[in-house]
């Protein structure tokens, strides 16, 4: 089994700043991806970023420009820059990893538990 645990959530004025992090730990063969997600009351989860194994990166057109994937391979974490945040961005923002845990070449989906990202004006 494969954990993700989160960080960094908060509540911040509109225009500033947040940084959220992303460790996973346990039996990891090897990352095949790894993403942000968002979930906002009455709303659907959404993509908000995500970064592959070879380093691609695609971005919701909402946060493309403010906010920033990138991940740090040594520690198995990724993490989620956001800047100029907007009320909108209100959410709570999940951690997903598609890893291979055995070396088979099958892969699994693992979410985090979430975090609170609050935003006002």
């Amino acid at each position: 089994q494969v954990q993700l645990v989160e960080s960094g959530g908060g509540s911040v004025q509109a225009g500033g700043s947040l940084r959220l992090s992303c460790a996973a730990s346990g039996s990891i063969f090897s990352i095949n991806s790894m993403a942000w997600y968002r979930q906002a009351p009455r709303n659907q989860r959404e993509l908000v970023a995500a970064i592959s194994r070879s380093g691609s990166l695609n971005y919701a057109d909402a946060v493309k420009g403010r906010f920033t994937i990138s991940r740090d391979n040594a520690k198995n974490t990724v993490y989620l820059q956001m800047n100029s945040l907007k009320p909108e961005d209100t959410a709570v923002y999940y951690c997903y990893g598609n890893f291979e845990i055995d070396g088979s070449g099958r892969t699994y989906q693992f979410w985090g538990q979430g975090t609170q990202v609050t935003v006002s004006s």
